[in-house]
């Protein structure tokens, strides 16, 4: 193949849609409000029964717990100290882990780390 075929090429593949693009997984962004002496609580709750128990589910992709400290540009969030990002293929999936068993009995360990059961949910 010569040098401007495969330019060409490359250049076509900028071009089309990508398969990628066309299956990006939803993101459900819970910001939580956890006492500092419940801190340890939430992220073993998170390792031990939370994350098992999610990454099991159809169309499950990623579950991460941030611990949010700054505001990098603008203001922090209010009464939010950790972030529970959760992400599945579709919306339908995501909605289908929270009439499970396993999200009945996972969820109430992270929640009653929170104080006054402050949270907040995005989605993306």
């Amino acid at each position: 193949m010569n040098r401007r075929n495969c330019l060409k090429m490359v250049a076509l593949a900028g071009t089309a849609p990508s398969l990628k693009a066309a299956t990006r997984p939803i993101q459900l962004h819970v910001d939580l409000d956890v006492s500092s002496d419940h801190e340890k609580e939430l992220i073993s709750n998170f390792r031990r029964i939370f994350e098992p128990a999610i990454s099991k589910q159809p169309g499950f992709v990623d579950a991460k717990l941030l611990k949010l400290r700054s505001a990098v540009g603008g203001q922090m969030p209010t009464n939010t100290n950790y972030r529970l990002i959760l992400s599945f293929q579709t919306e339908a999936q995501r909605q289908a882990w929270t009439a499970t068993a396993d999200h009945q009995r996972a969820w109430p360990t992270i929640e009653k780390t929170l104080r006054a059961n402050r949270l907040r949910c995005c989605m993306t």
